[in-house]
């Protein structure tokens, strides 16, 4: 039988369980890293559809990798599951995972034939906390080719605009004090937050297309007879691209550092999460899938005029290697997402045939890319030339180690994430301070720099585009030593002298 009629008729035969996959999910809504039930269910259905399964993933309890194939192209299809709080799957990610789970179980028996790797990645967290961000930089996505996945929108598109994000918690320390009898005894946290909030209002006219922050108040106080001594927000700023996420998220900081100033209060900003990028959708992928949704019978209509834009850690995913994200229209109007009239919409039948749908298209691209040599060659090659050059890189490293330089080993990690990066780029060394390495780096999204002290290895997560890293004292010696031995291998490897 023909690789896609097979691959329909398996979604056909299996149309029941996924839908009633999605259903399920949709009941029982679990948000980021609590995905337990829903990773479960996901799983064991890959499991018994002959799947070797793993899990847990990266240190990720709810995520997993399901393998199907032996073939030497390797498809990675990303199956999410979280739900948001208050409303549940009212971004439709039940509809996300049945439709993963139902590309794989469509491709399983057809892999080896095909001459594929197919994977489907449970990722959790994508509502927050970054799940596939981890289980990139840990590797769970190493030797992937190319990465898909398809998400429920109110309309069909043939990729969602996303907008790079940071995630925080910002959190004031002030001092309580009577708010009657002894006001002038208090510092007022819940003003800081005041001060900032419109700060922040004042600094949008000055904002560029793509510039956004929104967040909510976490904690405000406790009585109203009580000065505030602590407050806490959660905030997220998102900007076209990683690089000017990095200038107007120190712009937006200002604003919360000026409300500490203003009440003297202190001001701590806590990370939540890793920042998600911008995504590059890889166009090629997108015109195979696009042409065998239409297939199906899907329609896009022309893009709107402005860009709705979210953000997704499977950005994170498109910077690593060929990616793409489709939407899924599910006839929500006016319902858009993340409103509860949204997550009703997510098991209708519309929705309900969105699911099908979208793993045969899924599935077809990956039958189409396996079979035609001017789609699959580039992935495979481009992917197998910087294995090539990064391994010989890492030997030469480990044999400079061997021969009495014990800091040499730095710059493993980096390579693996440099490589997935597709272009091998140097990171330099620019000053050093007193507790500080300042490092000049291009990398587009965070990286794990690792160093040696007395064979002992050492971590330290560097931001995307931040020049400056705090080491601890007594390891900064070490450290300077190994970041200026790193970039001279840097340079020789991306001036080609290596």
């Amino acid at each position: 039988m023909d690789p896609k009629a097979a691959a329909k008729r398996a979604t056909e035969e299996r149309a029941d369980g996924l839908v009633a996959l999605s259903h399920r999910i949709h009941a029982h809504p679990e948000v980021s890293f609590e995905e337990v039930q829903a990773s479960r269910w996901c799983a064991e259905a890959l499991a018994e559809g002959g799947f070797t399964l793993e899990t847990p993933v990266a240190g990720l309890p709810t995520a997993f990798v399901a393998t199907a194939g032996s073939g030497p192209l390797t498809i990675g299809i990303c199956c999410e599951y979280d739900a948001l709080p208050s409303v549940g799957h009212a971004c439709g990610h039940n509809v996300i995972a049945a439709a993963a789970v139902g590309a794989g179980l469509a491709l399983a028996p057809l892999a080896d034939e095909l001459g594929v790797t197919v994977k489907v990645l449970g990722t959790p967290a994508e509502e927050g906390g970054g799940g596939k961000i981890t289980m990139l930089e840990q590797g769970a996505f190493d030797g992937c080719h190319a990465a898909m996945m398809v998400h429920p929108w109110p309309t069909e598109l043939i990729q969602m605009p996303c907008l790079a994000v940071s995630h925080y918690d910002v959190r004031y320390t002030g001092r309580e004090a009577h708010a009657a009898a002894f006001p002038e005894q208090g510092r007022n946290a819940a003003d800081a937050v005041t001060v900032a909030q419109v700060a922040i209002g004042l600094l949008r006219q000055h904002a560029e297309p793509g510039d956004q922050v929104h967040g909510i108040v976490t904690r405000g106080g406790a009585a109203p007879n009580i000065v505030p001594g602590e407050t806490e927000a959660k905030y997220y700023v998102r900007a076209r691209s990683l690089e000017r996420l990095a200038a107007w998220d120190e712009r937006v900081r200002r604003c919360f550092e000026a409300g500490a100033l203003a009440t003297g209060c202190s001001v701590e900003f806590v990370p939540q999460g890793p920042i998600y990028s911008e995504f590059r959708a890889d166009a090629a992928l997108a015109g195979v899938y696009k042409a065998n949704a239409e297939a199906l019978g899907r329609r896009f209509p022309d893009p709107p005029e402005h860009a709705v834009p979210a953000s997704t850690d499977m950005a994170n995913v498109s910077l690593a290697m060929p990616a793409i994200h489709p939407t899924l229209g599910i006839d929500s109007l006016p319902a858009v997402n993340h409103q509860a009239e949204f997550a009703a919409h997510c098991v209708s039948p519309v929705a309900d045939r969105a699911v099908l749908e979208g793993a045969v298209a899924m599935a077809w691209t990956v039958v189409d890319v396996a079979g035609d040599a001017g789609e699959r060659s580039p992935l495979v090659q481009r992917n197998a030339q910087l294995l090539i050059g990064l391994e010989q890189f890492r030997i030469d490293l480990v044999e400079r180690f061997r021969r009495g330089s014990p800091r040499c080993r730095i710059i493993v990690n980096v390579l693996e994430i440099d490589r997935r990066m597709r272009n091998p780029r140097p990171v330099r060394l620019a000053h050093v301070a007193p507790g500080t390495i300042g490092l000049e780096t291009p990398f587009e999204h965070p990286f794990r720099l690792t160093f040696l002290r007395r064979n002992e290895p050492h971590d330290i997560l560097v931001q995307p585009f931040r020049r400056e890293i705090r080491v601890d004292q007594g390891l900064e010696t070490e450290f300077v030593t190994a970041a200026r031995e790193a970039v001279d291998g840097f340079d020789r490897f991306s001036d080609g002298r290596h």
